[in-house]
């Protein structure tokens, strides 16, 4: 079995036992974190929806990430990663919502942010916390990594709860 997968299954016991819904917002790793979630059976009683919002549009619309964040923060940023999760909250019936915001590769490096530079929300009720995180390898690798990361920053933070 795939750490995803264990992770997520994980993941998903905790939120059950809880009683909580989880919202997964994504930008970099495209609904990975979403997929890794609905393979677990039974994961409806535990994941109320995902949003992919690649564009900054997509963001502000479906989120409503403040464009004067992204103007000066940046799509890859502490600032929108946790802009992501309380827009995840808000336009869901989830509980908790975690985001990935990052440059997965080959382009898209920017000064001070090279590729494989992914920020991560999660928002349990109304506490965001944020990590930036950077990580090797290709496109794959990086989106794989976090997902992963993502996933384990949910269950440390609930686990902390």
């Amino acid at each position: 079995m795939s750490d995803i997968i264990v992770l997520a299954t994980e993941l998903g016991l905790l939120l059950k036992q809880r009683q909580w819904m989880l919202s997964t917002t994504e930008s970099c790793t495209g609904g990975g974190v979403a997929a890794a979630i609905t393979d677990i059976a039974g994961s409806s009683a535990w994941f109320d929806c995902g949003f992919v919002t690649y564009s900054n549009a997509a963001k502000m619309r479906l989120l409503q990430v403040p464009e004067s964040t992204l103007a000066a923060y940046g799509a890859v940023s502490d600032e929108t990663a946790a802009a992501m999760c309380q827009g995840a909250l808000a336009n869901s019936q989830a509980t908790v919502a975690l985001s990935t915001t990052g440059i997965a590769g080959p382009d898209g490096a920017v000064p001070g942010k090279p590729v494989g530079t992914v920020y991560f929300g999660w928002a349990i009720g109304d506490k965001v916390t944020t990590q930036r995180m950077q990580f090797s390898g290709d496109r794959q690798a990086v989106r794989e990594q976090s997902v992963v990361h993502a996933l384990q920053g949910m269950l440390d933070r609930l686990k902390q709860d």
